[in-house]
């Protein structure tokens, strides 16, 4: 029975062995320009990361990721609010602002607008402690950063056990070179 079985085996390693081919002529070439036809439509916005996940409601999901970002305050800032203050006592008194000094009207009217604003003319960061949303470095805390903005009070020290994600650096190097990110592991 096993001499039966190594046949069989054998006889299927031949057939894929021999069925192979060397012929390079048939290589998939990977297209020089991108392809745009067809049809394409827009799934997610995540110009800061968490703040979708975090303030847009199950139920507008779909409608937040599809609107034009110039539309999204108007459209969202409201339930933006009301999510806020639902989940941070950092915004349970009027008048009580962030480390930005931003009211919670003011805070979501700026995160409902979910696009990444970049310094033309400064430093490009998330946050370095003095220059905040100027854009995003590859290595800025940006998950912190939200969660110090949402919780941390006027001084990032209300609510520490919520203010930090405790991630502190990427797992892997960052290159030196473009594109800067780290290798896969």
């Amino acid at each position: 029975m096993k001499t039966f079985k190594y046949s069989i085996l054998a006889i299927f390693v031949s057939l894929v062995t021999i069925s192979c081919s060397d012929d390079d002529d048939n290589v998939y070439m990977m297209p020089t320009e991108p392809d745009f036809s067809g049809n394409y439509s827009q799934a997610d916005q995540m110009g800061r990361p968490a703040v979708n996940t975090v303030f847009v409601s199950s139920e507008s999901k779909d409608m937040f990721n599809t609107t034009i970002p110039s539309q999204q305050a108007t459209n969202f800032q409201s339930m933006f609010q009301t999510n806020l203050e639902a989940l941070s006592p950092a915004y349970t008194n009027p008048g009580d602002t962030n480390a930005l000094g931003l009211d919670s009207a003011t805070f979501t009217g700026l995160l409902a607008t979910d696009v990444l604003n970049v310094s033309l003319d400064g430093t490009t960061t998330f946050y370095d402690g003095t220059n905040v949303l100027t854009g995003r470095a590859l290595a800025d805390d940006v998950i912190t950063v939200e969660l110090l903005l949402i919780f941390g009070g006027e001084d990032f020290t209300e609510n520490p056990t919520l203010s930090n994600d405790n991630v502190d650096a990427n797992d892997k190097e960052f290159s030196t070179s473009f594109p800067y990110l780290a290798s896969p592991w």
